[in-house]
C-alpha cells in the first residue's frame, strides 16, 4: 500500500517531460505532492530551505542529468554534502534520455542513487517506484 502523503520531486528542464510526469502522477495517485524544478540549483536551494522540516522534504527525486545551470552530477555532489544533515532518507533515481554506459556506471558510484532509468518513464515504472514507499 502506498503512502498517500508521498512527496515526489522532478528535477528536469524538459517541459514536455515535466508535463508527462505530472499527468502520470495525477493518473496514479492524485493525492501525491509533486515538486518540479528546472535545474539542480533550484532543487538544492529548495531542499536546503526546508531541510529542518521532515514533512516538506521530498521522499523521492527523479533527476535528469543534462540541465542548464546545475546538471544532475553537480546536483548529486551538492546533495551528498548536505544529505548527512537532512532528517529524511530521500531516494534518488536518475531519469535520463542518456543510455551511455559511462553515465550508467558513473551513477553507480553514488551510493544515494537507487537506480538509473531511461526516459521516458512509463506509468507502470512510476507506479512501481511509488509503491516502494
Amino acid at each position: 500500500m502506498t503512502n498517500k502523503n508521498l512527496s515526489l520531486c522532478l528535477v528536469d528542464d524538459d517541459i514536455i517531460h515535466q508535463f508527462i510526469i505530472k499527468k502520470l502522477v495525477q493518473q496514479l495517485h492524485q493525492q501525491e505532492r509533486l515538486l518540479i524544478f528546472s535545474n539542480g540549483e533550484e532543487a538544492i536551494n529548495f531542499i536546503k530551505s526546508v531541510s529542518n522540516g521532515v514533512v516538506k522534504l521530498p521522499d523521492l527525486i527523479l533527476l535528469d542529468l543534462n540541465m542548464p545551470i546545475m546538471d544532475g552530477w553537480q546536483f548529486m555532489d551538492e546533495f551528498n554534502s548536505i544529505a548527512p544533515d537532512l532528517k529524511k532518507d530521500i531516494k534518488i533515481y536518475i531519469l535520463s534520455s542518456s543510455d551511455n554506459p559511462d553515465d550508467i556506471e558513473r551513477a553507480k558510484e553514488y551510493e544515494r542513487i537507487s537506480d538509473y532509468l531511461i526516459k521516458p518513464i512509463n506509468e507502470q515504472q512510476l507506479k512501481e517506484l511509488i509503491e516502494t514507499f
